[in-house]
Formats: C-alpha cells, structure tokens, sequence
C-alpha cells in the first residue's frame, strides 16, 4: 500500500489541549473535556492509467467523483493518475510507486509477474477487437508488403505481439522485417517521416495515423479476437490486505460502465466527455469503442475470466514472451511464471504464480452485494 497518511481528527486536538492545560496544575482535566479517541487512519492508494479508449472511464470515473465517492464508502482515498507514457506506468507500478496500472494482459506478464511482483488482474475492462492495428504507407497495402520494411512500434509491447501474429497469417516471421523501437508519445510523429514506411500502434493514436492520406491498415487486432485483453492490475498483497480497494474500484468501474454504455443524456455527455479527455471528438471516441469488445456488464467480464479460452490465450502469449525474452533469464521454458484463473486452475509453474486472474469482485458487482448495491 502506498502513501497511507494518518489524519489527527479536531477533536482529539482539543483533548490534548484540555489534558496538557490540566496536566500544568497538577488537576484532573476538566468534566466537560471531549473523551479521548484514537487518531483516524485513513489507508490511502493510488493506480495509474494512460490515453486509451478502455482506459478512459477512469479519467472520468476520477473527474466525476465516482471513483471518490466509491472510495468513500469503504473508507479509503483513492488517487487516480494519468501516465503520459504507457510502458513508463507499468514500470512506476512494478517498483511500488502505485498501488494499481491499467495494462494488458502480456505486458502484466511480461513487466511485474515477470519482474517477481505478484499481480492480479482485478477489472477485466474489455479487449481489442480493432484497436490494435498495422498500417503501411501507400494505397491498397497488404500485409505481406511489410516484407524487408522497418517497423516502429513499442518493442515487446502488445503492438509487437500483434506484429508476430499477423507475420504468422502470411507465412512470415519477424526475420523478414527489423523492429524500430518507438515510444508510444512518439509514433504519430515518426510516422511523418519520410523514411518511416510502416507501424504498429494502438487507438487513439492508430486512427490519426490511419487518418493519414495513402495509408493502408493491413492487419488488426480483430483478427485475433480476445487476445489483447485491457485490465487495471492491482498488487496481490495489497489487495489481499486491502480488499475494500478492489470493491471500491470494481464498483466505481461498473457504475461508470452503466453510464457510458447508454444511449440517453448522461450516457453521451460521459462519452464526449472521454472523447474530449483522449483529445478526440464523440464521433472519434465511439468509432474507438467501435472497435472495442467492452465488458459492460460486469456478469460478462466474469464470464470471460472464468473462460477455458482465457488460459489458452495467456499459453500463446507466454510463448511470444519466452521467445522474446520477456520472462527474464532464468526463465528456462515459457511456463516460467504461473498464471492462476478462477477454479484454481494454473498454467505455467505452480510454484511461481504471479499473476492472477478474478472473476470475485466482478462477481460481487454482478450480485448486487457491493456497498451502496444493498450489500455489506
């Protein structure tokens, strides 16, 4: 837990002030002094996101006060961070310096689980099913053009994966092509240059960049539908010692779920709002969505967690990982690190689970049994 702060209430000021005054005459303190109680502790957290379109609900979770007020009925403070860039979050998480980060399912991987930070996937907010993209310069590209090329994306992210899968589709391997390395604040404009021919990225920049004239997308993340999974990742102990954090953010998560998803007032102005956030219009940011399989219902993302397909999906990219490196240089094979899912089932060592899949709070929010849903 970070940053727990203790709060000294102004009654117990004035306790001490009624006691010292006494204390100097050598008297019992006064009849009418305020009773002694114990200073008021309240644990406090923070997690981090950066601009993506499932990400965004937290931006406005924190500016609407939901995420506070959820926050507020378990009895702790929540602070909610912007990252500018992506792979820096994850980083600033795995060395404790946040509570939580939104990642997807191979970076939680391949950053904390794989850097001995026990992790545990607690909002499976949705996955890619478009959002993820490659796009080659000229009209009417195909993927199999990307061969000979550099290719600038953020190496060993997500981004890569979806680069491998897609070489994959057409017989090809990234012997064919050499990989730039390019931070994800950096790509729209790389990809202004003229020596720059082909990239891979993810919304909202892959939509202004596929906004460019004469630009072909040749491969997607709906291709492999359910393999690039968004999440907000907690640290496992924290949780299990704070587990009023994971309820007041699986609950402020599924109230903002409600209202973003609907076609009424409230739901458009939560939408345009995000839009406005990630510095693209509602037109934008629901083309965005679009693209998005959101788990908006919390039943739905519990569903998917508990899935026997989730296991398969986290095997290929443990593999993709293992061949990259990713698993650090003891790993020896690429169950180096376990992964635990719902129904106590385990792929890769037992004995080194660090990364956790659970469909519990979900669960809870889908049974009504949160604070404030008629539970606890």
């Amino acid at each position: 837990m970070l940053g727990s702060r203790t709060r000294l209430a102004p009654f117990a000021l004035l306790w001490c002030a009624a006691t010292l005054a006494a204390c100097s005459k050598n008297e019992p303190p006064p009849a009418d002094a305020p009773v002694r109680t114990a200073a008021v502790e309240t644990p406090s957290f923070k997690v981090c996101w950066t601009i993506y379109a499932g990400w965004m609900p937290w931006e406005y979770g924190a500016a609407k006060g939901i995420v506070a007020k959820w926050a507020d009925r378990y009895g702790i403070a929540i602070d909610v961070v912007q990252i500018n860039d992506y792979v820096e979050s994850i980083n600033q998480y795995t060395a404790g310096q946040f509570d939580g980060c939104s990642m997807t399912n191979m970076d939680a991987l391949t950053i904390p689980a794989a850097g001995g930070v026990d992790s545990t996937a607690l909002v499976v907010g949705d996955f890619s099913n478009g959002n993820d993209g490659i796009v080659l310069k000229g009209a009417d590209k195909t993927l199999a053009d990307i061969k000979g090329l550099p290719v600038n994306l953020v190496e060993l992210s997500v981004s890569h994966y979806l680069l491998a899968r897609g070489l994959e589709s057409v017989a090809m391997s990234e012997r064919d092509i050499s990989v730039v390395n390019t931070s994800d604040a950096d790509i729209v404009a790389a990809f202004a240059a003229k020596d720059v021919q082909a990239t891979v990225t993810w919304n909202p920049l892959l939509a202004e960049i596929v906004a460019t004239p004469s630009v072909s997308k040749v491969f997607d993340s709906s291709q492999i539908p359910g393999e690039i999974i968004d999440l907000m990742v907690v640290n496992t102990a924290t949780l299990q010692a704070h587990p009023e954090l994971g309820k007041a953010l699986i609950g402020a998560w599924y109230e903002i779920m409600a209202i973003m998803s609907g076609e009424d007032e409230a739901g458009i102005a939560a939408r345009t709002h995000m839009a406005q956030a990630s510095g693209t219009d509602l037109a934008g940011y629901e083309a965005q969505l679009a693209a998005t399989r959101m788990f908006y219902e919390p039943a739905d993302a519990a569903r998917f967690t508990a899935s026997p397909e989730l296991p398969q999906t986290m095997e290929k990219v443990a593999a993709f990982s293992f061949a990259h490196g990713l698993l650090g240089e003891g790993a020896k094979d690429a169950g180096a690190v376990g992964i635990a899912y719902p129904g106590g089932k385990i792929t890769g060592n037992a004995d080194n689970v660090k990364l956790r899949f659970t469909d519990e709070f979900a669960a809870m929010a889908a049974e009504g049994t949160l604070s404030g849903q008629g539970g606890e």
